[in-house]
């Protein structure tokens, strides 16, 4: 379940450049409930208290569910945070089978410290990680609200790490078993002198710890958070710590993100009636717009350490003409990772009709890595729920995901195919029903969660020349009338 090559503990250099130059507030009661929890969860704060996060703005993952052993590279994916020389950015990945969540977090880090005297009081004050859970789904703690830290440290320790309830009097301490599995890569921890890449750290809860009598039902939701704390030397203060969702405290489950078990699915049963295909039709339309950011095929990868920590998180690649999606388990390599974002209008969609089908199609024509190198790559599709500029998004600024819908498997290439590339696509009838029956636009991400090496795949973007309009993005929707 854990990628053995995330957590040498020795310095590496990056991946060379790759080959082929990623407001009302709600009643618990309206929260769908675990189809198992804690008997008589009893509520500690008022029901009629209000939150002042909107709930249908919070984010949310949808975890897959694995008959076996999770899959690391298939684990829904989300990210928060930002890169700088004392900021810190987090991948998160989720996903369950029939005993366990499993939850990963892969942290850019320049600086990496652990206590040497560790105490269950000041585990957050170095290099740490908080994930917070509620199984019952609600607005206020109760005793379905669980807390669990683990600090980084070299090896699992169950010095390092603790776990809580929520009680009348506070967070307790709770002696309840679960896993967390550390890693890290740079030069040393502990050390003022050097710079490191950063650092993971991976929790299995067993259900049955949890008080349930077993999974999960699919469609049940939990609340969920993470906090990221961060420690830059032995003798300075911690930094501040960062938060998934933004609006997440320790003390107002109201404000925290949701935690979907299964992926969402979408079926219409209208008589079709209309089809459209969506795309830039020239170079210089403004049109689904696209943006690549991180490590780009324009953008050297790795780089020094000063572009990487200053420059990189900054950089706008808009209007290139190409694009990558990369991700992999081993967190040094960061500086390759590339997401991208898309938007379509569906304006053209006549209104008062029924969504049938929508496909995303890409056309890829390299990958990285050199023959035998590359493997498939599960790139995943998730929706954002932000406006952005082709011209300014970056990897810092670039909205966050809503959810995750869905993936597809995206093999490499022994050889260039060829223009306008080979097509690959993404079922998206969920996101397009969804967009198109508030009347918005359809706002997209691709990233991946994959583990391998020389995992990015290349593709034609909108802004590519009019000689290869075939290769664009496009988006093909099917409507239907009501029976």
């Amino acid at each position: 379940m854990f990628p053995e090559r995330s957590f040498h503990r020795f310095c590496v250099a990056c991946c060379g450049r790759m080959v082929l130059l990623v407001l009302l507030f709600v009643l618990a009661a309206y929260i769908p409930v675990a189809a198992q929890q804690p008997s008589a969860a009893m509520v500690y704060l008022p029901l009629v208290m209000k939150s002042h996060c909107d709930v249908e703005a919070l984010p949310r993952i949808n975890a897959p569910r694995f008959s076996g052993e999770i899959r690391f590279e298939q684990t829904a994916i989300a990210w928060f945070g930002g890169v700088s020389p004392t900021q810190n950015y987090a991948d998160i990945r989720v996903g369950y089978n029939a005993n366990e969540l499993y939850v990963y977090l892969a942290i850019f880090d320049r600086a990496l410290w652990y206590d040497e005297s560790p105490t269950r009081q000041t585990l957050t004050q170095w290099d740490a990680v908080t994930l917070l859970l509620d199984t019952a789904g609600g607005n206020t703690l109760s005793s379905s609200t669980w807390r669990f830290v683990a600090q980084l440290y070299g090896d699992p320790s169950p010095e390092r790490r603790a776990a809580y309830r929520s009680s009348p009097s506070g967070w307790q301490v709770v002696n309840i078993s679960f896993q967390t599995r550390p890693g890290w890569r740079g030069n040393a921890l502990n050390n003022d002198g050097d710079s490191d890449r950063g650092w993971a750290m991976g929790f299995t809860i067993p259900f049955r710890n949890l008080g349930l009598t077993g999974e999960p039902a699919r469609g049940t939701r939990w609340r969920m958070a993470v906090i990221v704390h961060d420690r830059d030397s032995r003798a300075g203060p911690p930094i501040g710590d960062q938060f998934w969702p933004s609006t997440a405290s320790l003390s107002e489950p109201a404000c925290w993100g949701f935690l979907h078990f299964g992926l969402p699915s979408y079926t219409a049963t209208a008589r079709p009636s209309g089809s459209r295909v969506i795309y830039r039709p020239t170079q210089n339309s403004p049109l689904v717009p696209d943006a690549d950011v991180g490590g780009t095929i324009a953008n050297q990868c790795p780089g020094d350490e000063y572009h990487i920590w200053n420059e990189w998180g900054n950089r706008n690649y808009g209007h290139a003409p190409d694009f990558n999606i990369q991700n992999q388990s081993d967190v040094a390599d960061w500086p390759c990772f590339a997401k991208y974002y898309v938007t379509f209008p569906l304006d053209s969609i006549p209104r008062g009709k029924t969504i049938i089908s929508a496909t995303l199609t890409l056309y890829q024509f390299g990958n990285a890595g050199g023959l035998g190198q590359a493997q498939f790559s599960w790139i995943q599709v998730l929706t954002v729920a932000e406006d952005w500029q082709e011209d300014t998004i970056t990897w810092n600024n670039a909205p966050l995901a809503y959810e995750n819908i869905g993936g597809s498997w995206v093999p490499p290439l022994v050889s260039h195919p060829g223009w306008p590339g080979v097509p690959r696509r993404w079922d998206v009838s969920y996101a397009v029903a969804r967009a198109y029956a508030r009347g918005e636009l359809l706002r997209l991400a691709l990233y991946e969660a994959d583990s391998a090496y020389h995992s990015g795949k290349y593709f034609v973007s909108s802004d590519t020349g009019d000689w290869n309009e075939a290769g664009r993005p496009r988006l093909e929707v099917v409507w239907g009338e009501n029976r």
